[in-house]
């Protein structure tokens, strides 16, 4: 999110995470947060391999209550701000070869994993991978669902989450949006409703 109009508007949405990208090479950066967002929607801060001390400045600074971490963070980064009583949600991104034991250590560091399509960007490619991979998934460490989300996935979405995979969201972003940071409430509406 990125313009305090529209991030008002979606708030109304009653979305449990917003987030705020602090990566530079963004289309969506932004350097600062409006501060009526309402208390049950958690702020989230995206970085991507970004130092440990440039996070908790951005944390301190916007009051944010969760760090997404789309980079090469290590489990040691990701304990550290754990320890800062912040939510952490580490991000991989995920190909038709992807290994999930590889992510294995991260469980005890984070209190969720973002799984995205693996392309030339840190995240907002646009394109969703092929969730069938999510078969090869056996850990319970729940997660978020990324990578060119759009309407059109509302029914797939609904038989992942009535899988016994744990599923705790879907991360909502290019296909929702008219410019980058900028969402569509109506289409945000009928995703919505289509999941309920």
């Amino acid at each position: 999110m990125k313009h305090p109009d529209n991030i008002k508007k979606v708030s109304a949405l009653s979305p449990d995470y917003i987030g705020f990208i602090f990566y530079k090479k963004s289309p969506r950066y932004l350097t600062q947060i409006p501060e009526n967002i309402p208390e049950g929607i958690k702020k989230t801060g995206v970085f991507v391999n970004e130092e440990y001390d440039q996070i908790l400045d951005k944390v301190r600074l916007f009051n944010l209550q969760a760090v997404q971490l789309h980079g090469e963070e290590s489990v040691e980064l990701c304990e550290k701000l754990r320890h800062q009583n912040l939510e952490v949600i580490k991000a991989f991104s995920i190909d038709d070869d992807f290994n999930f034991e590889k992510i294995h250590s991260y469980q005890k560091v984070t209190d969720y994993f973002l799984f995205d399509t693996k392309g030339k960007n840190y995240g907002g490619n646009g394109l969703a991978f092929n969730w069938s991979i999510l078969q090869n998934y056996r850990f319970s460490h729940p997660f978020f669902l990324s990578g060119g989300i759009g309407l059109e996935h509302s029914e797939e979405i609904k038989k992942i989450n009535d899988s016994s995979l744990p599923l705790v969201g879907i991360d909502l972003n290019s296909k929702f949006e008219i410019a980058p940071g900028l969402k569509d409430i109506q289409k945000l509406k009928k995703m919505k409703e289509s999941l309920l």
